[in-house]
């Protein structure tokens, strides 16, 4: 018998005699508009974009169900009077206006929060400063690959609240969610991951501590049945462990602990019952990089009462990463290209500095989200010979490098360019055969960029056309 999600249709009956915002036409909210319309809802769309800079395709959807909006940079003076509001992860729900609306009344959510409130199965979610797309992709692999029906979603995959009336008890969800999406969330997933929490995205959280408490939110709600997942070698998810109601799995490429999953060495091993088990060789994957095999060990240590990790070897070898994460685009002349893109923060370029033996070109800079640059600058100068800046934290990068440069009397070339392309074609001059160019930009996207992916896809046109 086909399965009814009660709490679903009891939802839909609310809708249709709510007064309803949706804050933002991106990715997650444009599918609402489309299933708002099927309920004959009463809707008004906000977006603090100006109405030429809103997607085509959401603004064609606004006019055809006829809806409401308010936009420009003070549309939400007009927020008021709403019964329910989904909020874009990036309009937190610290706003003044939002807090006002919730005071008289208003449910502040967002689709994946209402997601996880009626979705019938299991939901493994997964963040983290960096590594939770590599992290979320390979759970998901892990899973689907091992006879469960499941849905990839949250940050990547597609928006999954209208597809709910699809999915059963027996399903699971698995999850990457941002700062942005727990902030404020009242529910957490029943499989948590934390992956490690470094300084990020401080030019829209107000502090580090605000940040940091977001993260927690993934497993702030689990019950005793809980179970998340945490990187014993990261400071403030260790700590994290006090708060956790439910089992604490913790993975480690340092510490040898007695429970958990370890990279030891170039061996990955499941240590439970006072047995360590050897998992695989690190030589065995496709994946490089310390930091890819610590992804691996997370994945492993949220799927491990799911899967047994020797069902889900075969997944890991042969997964190949995700997109734009130290992704292999060409060998041309000896040389041989990588796209990075997804290095939006210092400590992520570090990680990827750190997968090459080869000498490096490295192409750096980008969007500012107020972070310090001081601690890749040392990592720079042991890697690279070519340094190459573009975007908004050029000057920033060039800063603490030089400084680190004149303190250890080392030398290196560093290059300021106006385009991506001015530093694709001046990398190709300047690294010599058998070694690497580097999209690794410790930078967020958007001053030059619609986002990371449009960064990496304009990387990859540019070098397969040399």
């Amino acid at each position: 018998m086909k399965y009814i999600n009660e709490k679903l249709l009891e939802l839909n009956e609310f809708l249709k005699k709510c007064k309803i915002a949706i804050i933002g036409i991106g990715v997650s909210n444009i599918p609402l508009l489309e299933y708002m319309h099927n309920l004959n809802a009463n809707v008004t769309v906000f977006d603090n974009r100006e109405i030429e800079k809103i997607p085509p395709e959401g603004l064609e959807k606004i006019k055809e169900y006829s809806f409401n909006y308010e936009f420009g940079p003070d549309c939400l003076s007009k927020l008021n009077g709403f019964q329910i509001i989904f909020r874009a992860p990036s309009c937190l729900p610290t706003k003044e206006e939002l807090k006002a609306e919730e005071k008289r009344g208003a449910i502040i959510t967002t689709e994946i929060e209402m997601f996880m409130k009626l979705f019938p199965g299991k939901v493994i979610g997964v963040t983290g400063s960096d590594g939770k797309t590599t992290t979320t992709s390979l759970i998901y692999e892990i899973i689907k690959n091992n006879g469960y029906h499941c849905y990839l979603g949250g940050n990547i995959g597609i928006p999954l609240f209208t597809k709910l009336s699809e999915m059963c008890p027996e399903d699971i969800a698995v999850l990457e969610l941002s700062s942005f999406q727990l902030m404020g969330m009242e529910i957490s997933p029943s499989i948590s991951v934390i992956t490690n929490v470094t300084p990020n995205h401080l030019n829209i959280h107000s502090s580090y501590e605000e940040y940091i408490e977001a993260k927690k939110n993934i497993f702030k709600y689990q019950s005793e049945s809980g179970i998340v997942v945490l990187n014993y070698d990261n400071d403030i998810t260790r700590e994290a462990a006090k708060d956790a109601e439910g089992k604490v799995i913790f993975f480690s490429s340092k510490a040898k602990l007695e429970d958990g999953i370890i990279l030891d060495g170039n061996i990955i091993k499941d240590c439970r019952d006072k047995l360590r088990r050897h998992i695989l060789n690190t030589d065995e994957l496709i994946l490089r990089g310390r930091h890819m095999y610590e992804d691996v060990c997370a994945a492993l240590a949220a799927t491990q009462t799911l899967v047994e990790p020797e069902k889900a070897v075969k997944t890991i070898k042969e997964f190949k990463g995700v997109e734009h994460r130290l992704e292999f685009v060409r060998e041309l002349d000896g040389v041989k290209w990588y796209n990075d893109s997804m290095a939006s923060s210092p400590t992520r370029t570090i990680a990827g500095l750190s997968s090459f033996t080869e000498r490096i070109t490295l192409i750096a800079g980008g969007y500012d989200k107020n972070l310090d640059y001081t601690p890749v600058a040392k990592p720079i100068l042991e890697k690279v010979d070519n340094l190459i800046l573009i975007g908004a934290t050029a000057g920033k990068i060039f800063d603490a490098v030089k400084a680190e440069a004149e303190k250890e009397e080392k030398q290196i070339n560093i290059y300021m360019c106006d385009s991506l392309k001015d530093a694709v074609t001046l990398a190709k001059k300047a690294t010599k055969a058998g070694n690497i160019v580097l999209l690794s930009p410790a930078s967020a996207s958007f001053d030059m960029f619609k986002d990371f992916a449009d960064r990496g896809n304009k990387f990859k046109e540019l070098v397969n056309s040399l």
